[in-house]
């Protein structure tokens, strides 16, 4: 397998480089598994292992997805065309709306089902007998054009396949889209393999981080969190916000419906915002009917924007036992506060603020 050679767009199509090192391939992939099973944040977890596959492969898009019962969900997407053309808040919103069937006559469907390798240099021309399909109603939603198609399981040792990792259109030097070559076929499944290792624990030491009633993280997690993030911006200057939630008037709604229906609507506003956050976003039920957004590497103005959106979306959303608003407050390192220790007290102090304007709004400092 040393030195496997790989040719160019001109020689056969096939966009890769001259030739690439197996070997040394290899290397980097049990490197990358080391830190992947470091790694305990699962959704930070999930788009590095996509990252990684799109860079060993040269993909424009790939979507990751896990398994749960019978279903897929998508639980990463990254698509740089796409998310250019229609941001990526809209493409994830459009990609994330249903889980994907097994038994459907899909790629990932099959795969999942399988464990087999499908590799098309052109998704829409399926050799005939094959047990699997492709199905263009995603492209005709986003007026995207998949064509070349890569899709890997991500199978552990014992043979248990945890997902499916599905990368979307090869491209070569000068950005035409070309067939994936077949020696990346082995590499991706190493490196599959190496992912679902590590997807298992990251979801066993998650189940001791999540809240019980929400299945969003609990306050212990998010306050690990928050201080990795503060020792990041010190060390790299990225900056951090943070989101304060708070219901409005929920005492009343529990007094008035119980506390089953209290319940309920912290379980939809949970659904929501998993829903309309990017995958890396940290959310937190930080107690009661309070929950705290970590947003990473995100300046002021994005985290405003992010509580606008968020605060029409619980506005308009027709909850079960009736309207239910939010008031939230927002502050960032390093435009509010110059520590750490003061992101929370100024968050909790625009969250005040909106409270005291009269609810459904969003205070800043």
């Amino acid at each position: 397998m040393n030195g496997l050679r790989m040719v160019r767009s001109g020689e056969r199509g096939l966009g890769m480089p001259q030739s690439i090192d197996l070997t040394q391939l290899l290397k980097e992939l049990i490197q990358i598994g080391i830190d992947l099973t470091s790694e305990r944040d699962l959704s930070v977890l999930l788009n590095r292992i996509l990252t990684e596959a799109r860079r060993f492969t040269l993909a424009e898009a790939g979507t990751l997805f896990l398994r749960e019962g019978d279903k897929l969900h998508f639980a990463v997407v990254q698509n740089d065309a796409l998310a250019a053309r229609v941001g990526e808040a809209a493409m994830t919103q459009t990609l994330q709306v249903e889980p994907l069937p097994v038994n459907e006559e899909s790629l990932a469907g099959y795969v999942a089902s399988t464990g087999e390798v499908v590799n098309l240099p052109n998704a829409y021309d399926v050799p005939p007998g094959r047990s699997y399909a492709f199905n263009a109603h995603i492209d005709e939603r986003t007026d995207y054009r998949t064509r070349s198609v890569l899709v890997v399981p991500l199978q552990d040792t014992t043979g248990h396949i945890v997902g499916v990792l599905q990368l979307i259109n090869a491209l070569d030097g000068d950005s035409a889209v070309v067939p994936f070559h077949a020696g990346y076929e082995y590499l991706l499944r190493s490196l599959a393999s190496l992912a679902a290792v590590a997807i298992r624990n990251a979801r066993l030491e998650e189940l001791s981080f999540k809240d019980g009633l929400t299945n969003v993280y609990n306050r212990r997690y998010f306050m690990l969190r928050l201080e990795e993030e503060v020792k990041r911006h010190a060390r790299f200057g990225e900056p951090v916000s943070l989101v304060l939630i708070d219901l409005d008037r929920f005492k009343e709604l529990n007094d008035q419906l119980g506390h089953a229906a209290g319940d309920d609507a912290l379980r939809e506003v949970s659904r929501l915002l998993q829903k309309y956050s990017r995958a890396f976003t940290v959310i937190t039920r930080y107690g009661g009917d309070e929950f705290a957004i970590l947003l990473v590497n995100t300046p002021k103005a994005g985290a405003v924007t992010y509580a606008q959106r968020i605060r029409g979306l619980i506005e308009q959303h027709p909850f079960t036992h009736g309207p239910l608003t939010i008031s939230l407050g927002v502050a960032s390192l390093p435009e509010d506060v110059a520590a750490g220790a003061d992101l929370m007290p100024a968050a909790d102090k625009a969250l005040y603020e909106a409270k005291r304007a009269g609810r459904n709004t969003l205070g800043v400092l």
